[in-house]
């Protein structure tokens, strides 16, 4: 199996248990990934500090980059990423992608991503969604990107709030093509 190149992007919308939970994921898959770049948003920084109540994304031994650094490797596509997942992604971002507008590292990155044919995951999830979202998905998608809802499920019985954010995490993960232990459907 060759292993992957993967960036995570990490904005201000409200849900930063989900980035911390495929951290931690992509830190158990280790031995499927070749390399992780990290890039979060100031928003991403303060909103993960007042959600979770620690700083502990300081402490994941992936490559963190500035959102302004252009010089980060997945700037170009000649540093083959496979796969970026931008989570949690707030529908600022979404719109700035799905119009083009690359005025930041995550921007640029999800530009390039897409250019290349890779593989685009962005996990919305403010509710409810107006028209300007539902285009900007539309268009996103058009473009080949996969919209994943941060819609937990409810059949694996998660007993707190870990456990059903954990379900999103678990989607994301198989979208991204890593192979994981995790509830499936009457398996």
């Amino acid at each position: 199996m060759k292993k992957k190149k993967v960036v995570v992007a990490i904005t201000g919308a409200s849900g930063s248990v989900y980035a911390k939970l495929l951290l931690d994921n992509l830190l158990d898959l280790s031995e499927q990934l070749d390399k992780v770049a990290v890039v979060m948003s100031d928003n991403a920084k303060e909103v993960w500090r007042f959600e979770l109540g620690h700083e502990d994304y300081n402490k994941y031994p992936f490559d963190f980059y500035s959102k302004m650094d252009f010089n980060a490797p997945f700037a170009s596509g000649s540093a083959k990423f496979d796969t970026m997942i931008i989570i949690p992604c707030s529908m600022g971002t979404l719109g700035r992608i799905a119009h083009g507008i690359s005025n930041d590292l995550i921007s640029r990155a999800a530009d390039v991503i897409l250019k290349e044919r890779r593989k685009l995951i962005a996990v919305v999830r403010d509710t409810p969604f107006n028209l300007i979202h539902i285009n900007n998905m539309k268009v996103v998608t058009e473009a080949g990107g996969i919209i994943c809802p941060a819609n937990p499920s409810f059949y694996s019985l998660p007993k707190n709030i870990e456990e059903l954010a954990q379900t999103v995490v678990s989607r994301v993960v198989d979208l991204a093509g890593l192979e994981q232990e995790s509830y499936r459907w009457n398996e």
